[in-house]
């Protein structure tokens, strides 16, 4: 047996140095620059001590509980939280990794302890178990080769322990691991896994990366003009992704995206060191686009998490121009606001303000939120629908449960029934802020229970009162310069794929009162705020009785074709859908004006016009002269008669009749001298019969009034 056992270990070695030999074959047949890619690998020669003793806390907590009757291999008492002090990003990534591949092969690790008779040791507790297996892990993956010692670090005693105990059976580990290859005929490790965490290892690894370009340090086209110096080139689509090669997202305008292949070499380029091309998932830029598209100009916004920086970052940058203030909750600890504050001003942010309490702990009247109109919730969630677990948990400061709930492809009812009342109470909060004008909603789920019923308890509960408009389902806008289509669905949701992480986002926006016009300011700040001026800013109009008169003068200049096209286009999407009612109502009435206009345009008209009476004394409609028939008459002067005794409700006519006493001409006559009087009394205007109502009708329009001449007699 002894002799079989050595023969299977060198078995094992042959066969991993055949596999080694064959992927190096295979990457010698790739492009130069893939051959100059690796001969820059570095051989794995193990890690820092305090990776490994993170990684054991990690796994300790996530690790597969098993039923009692099967319980082989215990790992001592985890409900105690554990302490994780990280010495920078590359520790803390590769602690998280090394405990998800321990918790992934954890029956294979299991079985080779058992197997090699290495588990059970009296030397060994059993809090010291998780240390046992990470450990374990990362010495098969060298090839059981020792480990090189880092002098500069703090030495662990219960690492070095565990280290020098597992390095003295490496040749037993080792055959017990061929064992468990020709059991399950497996080529590698890897082949052991089920078939769904197989497949979504490969989903992850080829996912695309998506990066969002920071603003405040360089522009689009200068990143454009930079990488194409690199050797990259643009393509229209991930589908006509060739090695080095990008595409610009179709929602999101500044998020680049790379195939997953060049991430290596992305991450040493300037732009990323110098925090001008930023990597982070593209569920979190399609929120941010949805919050800015909802603001205006001077309007703050809210972010119920710290979440990610980069996140808060990206806000920060696309609010930029809009004089927008970013209030983020939740920073609890002084150390984490000041490396925040570090953060954002190496980014070139200065928009931004932390605040100490959680959301849920502020209150809706809160002074320093008054001016807030846009509330970015993004809750903690399962989060199965993310494409690299460790990138989430790293960025989001998730909960490392969810390596967990990713290997077991499922979340228990009780964890999904407690995030999903947490989220609730969240999005119920947000409505209470009666100056908020919307609430974007974002999760990296799978489950109807933390997306749509969500957002469907909510709007039923009617929490925001019956003082404010109601809340309704609007689709997301992203942004008004990217590619993507206007979305008809009221949820955005993203299915995880082979190109896109899961994502879920919903829009609440409040009722808009129809009595109430936009004016064209608040038109001209929203279109300012989504960069559709380009540089314009509307000018503020004035206190007082000068605010009337800018506004006409403005909206005149933009119909008139004063400032850019664009802007009085969008001045006719948004006053459309708030006049609609009012302008069918006008539009029927001046229908009706303009039938009578013209019936009576050519119809009726004075024969002679009387001096003393002005034009805008006279009523409308006796300009013209009427050309109508008999009948036709009869019918002009009832229309005639019913339109004055309209137009009296709203102008009163006050006609003065004067009348003068009989005038005495000297006159004599053929049949004598005797002076003749005239009766005819003088009318000095138009005169016509009185009705009943004491009002002065005009004559009839056959009746030509004639003005009367006087002559005064000398004194």
């Amino acid at each position: 047996m002894p002799g079989s056992k050595s023969n299977l270990v060198s078995l094992h070695e042959d066969v991993i140095n055949d596999t080694s030999d064959l992927s190096e074959m295979k990457i010698s047949d790739e492009k130069g620059c893939v051959e100059k890619r690796t001969m820059t690998l570095i051989e794995k020669n193990g890690y820092h001590d305090s990776v490994y003793s993170n990684a054991a806390k990690i796994f300790q907590g996530i690790h597969t509980e098993k039923c009692k009757d099967r319980i082989l291999v215990r790992y001592g008492d985890d409900s105690v939280s554990p302490v994780l002090t990280f010495k920078d990003e590359y520790s803390q990534r590769v602690s998280y990794e090394l405990a998800f591949n321990a918790l992934k092969y954890q029956d294979l690790l299991e079985e080779i302890l058992l197997d090699s008779c290495v588990y059970p040791c009296q030397s060994i507790p059993d809090e010291l178990t998780s240390l046992l297996v990470v450990m374990l892990y990362d010495l098969q993956d060298r090839k059981f080769q020792a480990r090189e010692i880092f002098h500069e670090e703090e030495p662990v005693a219960e690492v070095r322990k565990i280290e020098r105990y597992l390095y003295s059976f490496r040749t037993k580990l080792a055959a017990a691991l061929a064992r468990c290859r020709i059991k399950h005929d497996a080529l590698s490790i890897e082949y052991i896994l089920p078939e769904t965490i197989r497949k979504q290892e490969q989903r992850a690894s080829a996912l695309p990366l998506c990066v969002w370009i920071n603003t405040f340090k360089i522009s689009l086209q200068d990143v454009f003009r930079d990488l194409k110096k690199k050797g990259f080139t643009r393509v229209e689509t991930v589908s006509d992704f060739d090695h080095y090669t990008y595409c610009v997202d179709q929602h999101c305008h500044d998020v680049l995206v790379f195939p997953s292949s060049l991430k290596e070499e992305l991450l040493n380029l300037d732009l990323f060191a110098d925090c001008k091309l930023l990597l982070q998932d593209k569920s979190r830029s399609l929120a941010v686009h949805s919050a800015q598209a909802l603001l205006n100009t001077g309007d703050d916004m809210v972010v119920a998490h710290v979440g990610s920086h980069l996140t808060i970052a990206h806000m920060s940058v696309l609010t930029n121009h809009s004089m927008s203030r970013i209030f983020v909750c939740g920073v609890t600890s002084s150390a984490k606001a000041a490396e925040l504050r570090n953060l954002f001003s190496h980014m070139g942010c200065k928009n931004i303000q932390l605040l100490h309490e959680d959301f849920t702990e502020i209150g809706p009247t809160d002074p320093r939120l008054q001016k807030a109109k846009v509330i970015l919730l993004l809750p903690q969630c399962s989060g199965l629908g993310v494409g690299n677990p460790i990138d989430f948990i790293l960025n989001e400061h998730g909960d490392a449960g969810l390596l967990r709930d990713l290997f077991q492809g499922s979340v228990s009812e009780d964890k999904l029934s407690i995030l999903a009342e947490r989220q609730l109470n969240e999005l119920m909060h947000a409505m209470k802020f009666n100056k908020v004008q919307a609430i974007v909603y974002c999760t990296c789920s799978v489950y109807p229970e933390e997306n749509e019923l969500v957002v469907e308890k909510a709007l039923q509960s009617g929490v925001e009162g019956n003082k404010v408009q109601p809340y309704r389902l609007i689709p997301p806008v992203f942004s008004t310069c990217s590619n993507s289509k206007a979305s008809t669905e009221i949820f955005f949701k993203m299915e995880p794929s082979e190109i896109s992480s899961g994502c879920f986002l919903a829009i609440l926006a409040r009722e808009t009162d129809s009595s109430e016009n936009v004016s064209v300011k608040d038109i001209l700040a929203r279109a300012a705020a989504k960069g559709l001026l380009d540089g314009i800013v509307p000018e503020k109009s004035k206190e007082g009785e000068k605010k009337q008169p800018k506004v006409t003068q403005r909206r005149r200049n933009i119909t008139g074709g004063g400032i850019e096209p664009k802007i009085a286009e969008l001045l006719h999407h948004q006053t459309v859908s708030n006049i609609k009612a009012d302008v069918s109502t006008s539009k029927a009435v001046s229908n009706i004006q303009q039938r009578n206009v013209n019936r009576t345009n050519g119809c009726v008209q004075l024969k002679k016009s009387v001096s003393p009476v002005t034009d805008t004394a006279l009523p409308r409609v006796l300009k013209h002269t009427s050309h109508l028939s008999p009948m036709g008459k009869v019918y002009e002067r009832q229309t005639l008669a019913r339109k004055a005794r309209a137009e009296h409700k709203r102008v009163v006519l006050k006609p003065v009749e004067i009348v003068l006493p009989p005038v005495i001409t000297p006159h004599v006559s053929p049949q004598g001298n005797k002076p003749r009087i005239s009766t005819h009394p003088c009318f000095c205007g138009w005169t016509g019969a009185k009705g009943s109502s004491r009002r002065i009708l005009p004559p009839p329009l056959s009746t030509a009034i004639k003005p009367t001449v006087l002559s005064r007699p000398p004194p």
